[in-house]
């Protein structure tokens, strides 16, 4: 039916109304409700054609959608801390579904239930103000529900803690590598400070070894996220911050900025790659011996906004980089589990100093 067509219906339904007087109890005449009614039910003839304007957005969807990337992020964990994440969704998503179904189906119950057409079956009270039984189950099953995703969420939050050293750390006694990151306009900088090297844009390290990840800024505040390994953190200038992560297996994996800072923060983007550490080990000797030096000079070009388009890698970086950018912007607030005023340079460099 053409649009024109449906223009004429409804414009017709118009001109009754128009047309008909509205008595003084503001109801509408016999006739009119008729007219509305016959108009209507000729009206419902168009929902087929509803239908198929309706599915068409769909269909649209799922067409320009099967061109996205296969990668789930958090729905397809790699890692320690991603698992108990997504331990965390599930267990979400399942005691939400078991407050939706009943209540969705309460809902078209009892729109059946009491529909017009039902008044012989369904009771009628017009009197009625008070139920105990209903009461206690109105409140008492959102009461229960709220506790125990109370009980979840503070458990989780405990368990999750981002500077919480991992169990294969704390209880196997795997020693963690360090690597400490700097968010800058629009790159990632990653310093290892016990193997000496730098890179931009793509961090290296082996599997099933802790990561401890001592992040901060050099530029607007950002968030450090790798979706199939952990949450998200942010770096924020003149801040030491701490996250710990591990790889449980072997692959690559995309790592972003999760936040808005400025033109470019869309390109944000790198690369995080758990390895053995045999190839770790070859990886690290091999940058040493055919990358250049990070120098002074190197870090304030590096440091300029702009993208970085290569994963650039150093083989040595001035001591105590990470250091001087936290403590740059003023007092430095390290949020990490190491002592009071010592970042982890700082640590590794006392260390290697009672080696000797």
């Amino acid at each position: 039916m053409s649009p024109l067509l449906t223009v004429q219906k409804i414009t017709r339904v118009s001109g009754i109304l128009k047309s008909s007087s509205v008595t003084e109890f503001g109801t509408v005449p016999q006739f009119c409700s008729n007219s509305i009614a016959e108009e209507m039910r000729k009206f419902m003839k168009l929902r087929g054609w509803g239908r198929l304007v309706a599915a068409i957005p769909l269909l649209a969807i799922v067409f320009l959608m099967s061109g996205c990337s296969t990668d789930m992020g958090v729905l397809d964990p790699k890692g320690i801390v991603a698992d108990q994440q997504f331990d965390l969704i599930m267990i979400t998503i399942v005691i939400s579904i078991i407050i939706l179904v009943p209540v969705l189906g309460m809902a078209f119950y009892f729109a059946w239930k009491y529909r017009e057409a039902n008044k012989a079956n369904a009771e009628y009270k017009p009197n009625w103000s008070h139920s105990t039984k209903i009461e206690a189950w109105m409140w008492g099953i959102p009461i229960l529900i709220i506790v125990v995703l109370g009980a979840i969420t503070v458990a989780y939050s405990y368990k999750l803690e981002p500077s919480k050293a991992l169990a294969a750390e704390s209880e196997q006694g795997v020693k963690p590598i360090t690597i400490e990151v700097t968010s800058l306009d629009w790159k990632w900088l990653f310093t290892y400070p016990e193997q000496g090297i730098a890179t931009v844009n793509y961090v290296r390290f082996p599997e099933d070894v802790p990561v401890e990840f001592k992040l901060t800024s050099d530029a607007p505040m950002n968030s450090f996220w790798i979706p199939q390994l952990g949450g998200q953190i942010y770096t924020m200038s003149g801040m030491a911050m701490e996250l710990n992560l591990m790889a449980s297996e072997i692959g690559q994996y995309q790592g972003r900025g999760a936040n808005f800072s400025g033109e470019h923060f869309g390109k944000m983007e790198f690369i995080a790659e758990a390895t053995s550490q045999g190839d770790f080990d070859k990886w690290v000797s091999d940058i040493k011996q055919s990358s250049p030096a990070l120098t002074e000079q190197g870090y304030d070009e590096l440091a300029e906004p702009g993208v970085v388009e290569t994963n650039d890698t150093y083989s040595s970086f001035p001591e105590g980089l990470f250091d001087r950018i936290v403590s740059k912007y003023g007092s430095s607030h390290n949020h990490s589990e190491g002592s009071e005023g010592e970042t982890s340079s700082e640590a590794t460099s006392s260390e290697n100093g009672a080696d000797k």
